[in-house]
């Protein structure tokens, strides 16, 4: 459904006829469209009977379940809220833009721009300005319809080959989406931060899916694990094994890259910032989701056999050293996952507590909540793979609706300077963006209901009861408490409550103090019978370079960003979900128990 959707949006936007007729923000809608009606195809999979043990579909290369479909539900529908925060024109009058230059003659005939860089670009000639409209509404669509179709197979990949092929087609799309914003230094430096450093983590997976072909000419899931299982019976060749522990270790290694775990994280903090929010809002959940679900049906599907009796194996081939198995023997990759969860929740509290951005901390909150759902994988047991899936679904809501509340916050902050300034702004480099804490001074007095959604959502994710991530965070730590993990789950205890500061911190310059100026331009100053807007190319944070005035006539409308009454809707949603999950959580806990049911027990 998705890459026929693909195929029919790249015609539609090759033919100019269809193109221009047709408003960029369309584009959007049509893409949620799609992810909800593939959803509902999905979720419609779930009544075939024979998926309950699994369908294996293109010999062999995916393997259909429960588990895989309903997460790529869950997926979808993520994607498609996600694409719904896109913003609509809205205007300060109802009159018509006229951008002139001095002698009163026009440099654009296109008046529907946005007042942003991120949308638009300047051509100095002499002294006049072009103003040249740049929508990546469309753009933004359809390379989330690519990267959505590489998460999609990635959760039900069941082979080296559709597992590296799916990852990269995920990867690439986020690698673009990074960089989107072409004419922000900043974005550009973050993309190409983000393609770099990816592009190792895909070596490093590669080199361990060519070790483990190497060693045993296979390349399924099933297939390997067959053949580990009869090694470990009849005692075969420890070469092959040794190999299959090396290939498995990297693979592992690039997957930790990728969802940013400690220490492999150095990169999203960065990237995270630099991007604009309505990017960042895609890179911090989409591609988290499904490596996370092809790391827990790896485990789950093979109970640690898969990894188990390899590493029990490599450690018996050694000589000279006796140490302890855990789980069938596991404890080489199990002691990997435990030190990147340790290193996690420790970095992500410990260091975010010196963050002044707010996307670098929620970056670093983020690095945090992996050492959770990491510590829950790990324990493999049915209930802590309950408990990894609900903490996915509370993350991936949280982070949403908190991501969504700022993009909102920014067009609210964005509109109070237009009515404030009137046109005298000085746009920096994403004028809607929130970048700084203290931004959101004082938003409380003027947007309390948005103030008290996004204080919901900081405290769900402090773990504070009786909210959604309360119970999530109890989920885990009780199953790592009843398997013997005490060490870790007082660590995380203690994270916890010292994460709750920084998350603190944010509320209460949410709720204290005025309105804060500081993303007020100062005022410039009019002309006879005319306004004038100073754009500056402020980009980074750097200093100002150049400074092109455009003098608008009075009686003049400029487009604004601004959000839909659905993204309103979503917000209100979301948040209700978080503080009424106590009041009925029969829904979400009973879905999670089957899945992880139908998981453990194949």
């Amino acid at each position: 459904m998705i890459f026929i959707s693909i195929l029919i949006l790249i015609v539609a936007i090759a033919l100019p006829s269809f193109n221009k007729q047709v408003s960029p923000i369309l584009f959007t809608r049509i893409s949620s469209i799609i992810f909800l009606y593939a959803g509902a195809l999905s979720f419609n999979a779930l009544y075939i009977q024979s998926i309950g043990s699994g369908i294996g579909i293109y010999s062999g290369l995916f393997h259909v379940t429960i588990i895989s479909q309903f997460l790529e539900v869950f997926l979808l529908i993520i994607g498609s809220l996600i694409l719904i925060s896109w913003p609509i024109n809205n205007s300060i009058s109802n009159s018509t833009t006229n951008l002139s230059d001095e002698g009163g003659k026009a440099n654009t005939t296109n008046p529907s721009l946005l007042l942003a860089p991120s949308v638009l670009s300047e051509a100095m000639v002499g002294n006049s300005v072009n103003i040249i409209k740049i929508n990546y509404a469309t753009e933004y669509s359809l390379v989330v319809l690519f990267s959505t179709l590489g998460a999609s197979l990635l959760v039900s990949s069941s082979d080296l080959i559709s597992m590296y092929l799916s990852i990269e087609l995920q990867s690439f799309g986020v690698y673009i989406l990074a960089t989107l914003y072409r004419n922000s230094e900043s974005a550009t430096s973050a993309g190409l931060k983000y393609f770099l450093l990816g592009g190792l983590s895909s070596c490093i997976i590669l080199l361990g899916a060519s070790l483990i072909y190497t060693y045993t000419g296979l390349t399924n899931f099933e297939s390997i694990y067959s053949l580990i299982s009869i090694s470990a019976t009849h005692n075969y060749n420890n070469d092959i094994i040794i190999g299959l522990s090396l290939g498995l270790i990297l693979i592992i290694i690039g997957f930790l890259f990728k969802i940013a775990a400690a220490p492999l994280h150095y990169w999203a903090p960065d990237v995270y910032d630099d991007s604009p929010t309505i990017v960042t809002i895609w890179l911090t959940i989409m591609p988290k989701i499904s490596i996370l679900i092809l790391l827990l049906e790896a485990f789950g599907y093979t109970q640690i056999g898969l990894l188990g009796d390899i590493s029990s194996h490599y450690l018996q081939s050694l000589p000279n050293l006796s140490l302890p198995t855990v789980g069938g023997g596991a404890y080489v990759l199990k002691i990997l996952l435990l030190i990147s969860s340790l290193l996690s929740l420790i970095i992500g509290t410990v260091v975010g507590l010196a963050q002044t951005k707010i996307k670098r901390l929620l970056a670093y909150s983020t690095i945090s909540h992996i050492g959770f759902i990491l510590l829950a994988l790990v324990i493999n047991t049915e209930q802590s793979i309950d408990s990894l899936i609900f903490y996915i679904i509370q993350y991936s809501l949280t982070n949403l609706n908190t991501f969504l509340i700022i993009i909102a916050l920014g067009y609210i902050i964005q509109q109070s300077i237009i009515n404030n300034y009137g046109l005298k702004i000085n746009i920096r480099e994403t004028f809607n963006d929130i970048k700084y804490i203290t931004e959101l001074k004082g938003q409380f007095f003027s947007n309390p209901i948005l103030s008290l959604s996004l204080s919901v959502c900081l405290f769900s994710m402090a773990g504070i009861p009786p909210l959604m991530g309360f119970f999530a965070k109890q989920f885990v730590l009780y199953s790592a408490i009843q398997n013997g993990y005490y060490f870790i789950s007082i660590v995380a205890i203690l994270v916890s409550v010292i994460s709750a500061s920084y998350y603190l911190k944010i509320i209460k310059v949410l709720h204290t103090g005025e309105e804060s100026s500081d993303v007020a331009a100062p005022v410039v100053g009019t002309a006879a019978g005319e306004n004038i807007f100073e754009y500056s190319d402020n980009l980074s944070g750097k200093a100002v370079n150049k400074t092109a005035e455009v003098k608008v006539l009075n009686n003049t409308t400029v487009p604004l960003a601004g959000i839909s009454h659905f993204h309103s809707f979503t917000i209100s949603t979301l948040t209700l979900t978080i503080i009424l999950f106590v009041l009925k959580p029969s829904i979400i806990l009973n879905s999670t128990q089957l899945l992880s049911l139908s998981l453990y027990n194949f």
